[in-house]
């Protein structure tokens, strides 16, 4: 009988092969995962943001639409909103006080007369300084 055994000098023994595919994927998921994180949560922010209520640009909206007919009601209005805009620059403070000394005449009266061309002109000018 024939022996099998012989000893082949030409094949090498089996070699562990390093294999990082699946590293490279997991990491790739998870960049991949951070980054839609990253934009669902600044989606978010923006739809925040879209929604807030902003009370300055309410405040504008309400002064442009003030209605000067009812001169004692308007002459409350124009303090009460446009306080919303009077500590914006030293200018507006010095305005906003120069505009209610002027309304005072208008308020704490049962009867009052229509409001002068000079307080309408610091009204108009009032409403074209402030800003949203």
């Amino acid at each position: 009988m024939q022996s099998y055994d012989i000893p082949l000098h030409d094949i090498k023994p089996i070699v562990e092969v390093q294999e990082y595919s699946l590293y490279y994927f997991l990491g790739l998921v998870g960049v991949a995962l951070l980054l839609a994180c990253g934009i669902v949560y600044l989606i978010y922010l923006w739809l925040k943001k879209r929604k807030r209520f902003n009370i300055r640009k309410e405040h504008k909206k309400l002064l442009n639409a003030l209605d000067l007919s009812d001169v004692k009601k308007s002459a409350y209005a124009i303090t009460s909103y446009g306080a919303t805009f009077k500590n914006d620059t030293p200018r507006h403070v010095e305005m906003y006080k120069n505009l209610t000394e002027r309304l005072e005449a208008y308020k704490y009266k049962k009867e009052v007369a229509e409001l002068d061309k000079e307080t309408l002109g610091y009204f108009e000018l009032y409403k074209e300084m402030c800003d949203v």
